[in-house]
């Protein structure tokens, strides 16, 4: 334990970063790259899956980008967490993210992103997101026309993007009834047959990808799939769509309200590592310092703040910190983020001017 943290601990670290084939060649040029977590190995996701997840796997994405003010290149590194992903899927998403970063000699900003609750920035990487049931090795390109289960897309747009575009998720849920609503668009995927069934109240974006959505689907199958739009009002109580349907409605969690904000230290100063209460009801920036690690919670987002001499007790044990810190509140799936100090993150300094 003696090089635990030490510059020997590090390069071991650093060798072992680079064995990872998976990360040869990442980061050299903007733009996003995924990988998804394939019994404890890391393999690469297919371009044309980009925007895809499954809610039993976990995936990680890097975002690299150029410094607004330079030439430097900037990097977003996310380990997202599907509903049903085995734990010991997640932590070697978790654990490979950390390497990757290493990778990057630490230049990347670490986010953990869970199904549902994803933050804005990992929203903004893609024209849109579409969140499907099992795994990897399922869909359509793997089950024969014969043998395809129907499927329920809900799709809607996110109202929550301020200052963007809006952006559009495809969400597939159980085949209930009490999952249609009025104000949604719906796609009914039976394999060889697609409808696109418009709620009464759906906006004109969520009709307009929902088709965007269809032709895609369409052409990935060799365009043998017909097509249909219903109309939520014209559709008979005996059209297949609603007869696939079984009663009820399934058991989402709804949206829960925002936390106060709040600050707290992670700290071993007492020779005792743990979470302090620093400020109530508020952000305050001069209140960070270089000797401990913040957790600064603005109720819907958590960021950990990494001084530069924070011990490595606190370190390696702040992202523990903050999951146990979230599991006590009524939204523990709220996107996590860590900000070294002297990292560029315009999300972290948007936090103290709110």
């Amino acid at each position: 334990m003696a090089l635990f943290g030490s510059d020997t601990e590090k390069q071991v670290k650093k060798e072992s970063a680079v064995s990872e084939k998976a990360w040869k060649g990442s980061g050299q040029k903007v733009g996003i790259e995924i990988w998804r977590i394939n019994k404890f190995k890391v393999e690469k996701w297919p371009k044309e899956d980009y925007g895809k997840f499954y809610n039993g796997d976990s995936y990680i994405i890097l975002n690299t980008y150029k410094d607004p003010e330079g030439e430097e290149f900037l990097m977003d590194v996310h380990f997202w967490i599907g509903k049903y992903s085995t734990q010991d899927e997640y932590a070697t998403a978790a654990y490979k993210t950390v390497e990757l970063d290493t990778f990057h000699d630490d230049k990347p900003i670490q986010h953990r992103e869970v199904m549902g609750y994803e933050s804005a920035l990992f929203k903004s990487y893609f024209e849109e997101i579409m969140l499907m049931k099992g795994g990897a090795d399922t869909g359509f390109k793997r089950v024969g026309p014969e043998s395809y289960q129907t499927r329920l897309l809900q799709v809607w747009r996110d109202d929550s993007q301020t200052g963007r575009r809006k952006k559009v998720t495809f969400k597939e849920i159980p085949l209930k009834r009490g999952n249609l609503n009025s104000d949604d668009v719906f796609i009914f995927d039976f394999g060889n047959q697609i409808y696109q069934y418009n709620g009464t109240s759906a906006n004109k974006d969520e009709k307009f990808n929902a088709t965007q959505r269809i032709q895609k689907m369409r052409s990935e199958r060799g365009g043998k799939p017909e097509t249909e739009v219903l109309e939520e009002q014209e559709v008979e109580e005996d059209h297949p769509i609603l007869a696939c349907l079984k009663d009820g409605k399934s058991k989402e969690k709804s949206a829960v309200a925002e936390r106060p904000k709040a600050m707290f230290a992670i700290s071993d100063a007492d020779d005792s590592l743990d979470l302090y209460p620093v400020l109530e009801g508020s952000l305050d920036r001069k209140l960070l310092t270089s000797d401990d690690v913040f957790l600064c919670d603005t109720g819907s987002d958590v960021y950990l703040y990494v001084g530069i001499n924070a011990s490595i007790d606190e370190r390696h044990n702040a992202m523990g910190y903050a999951h146990r810190y979230l599991q006590s509140k009524d939204n523990p799936c709220s996107p996590v983020t860590v900000v070294a100090e002297g990292q560029k993150c315009p999300q972290f300094d948007s936090i103290f001017s709110k």
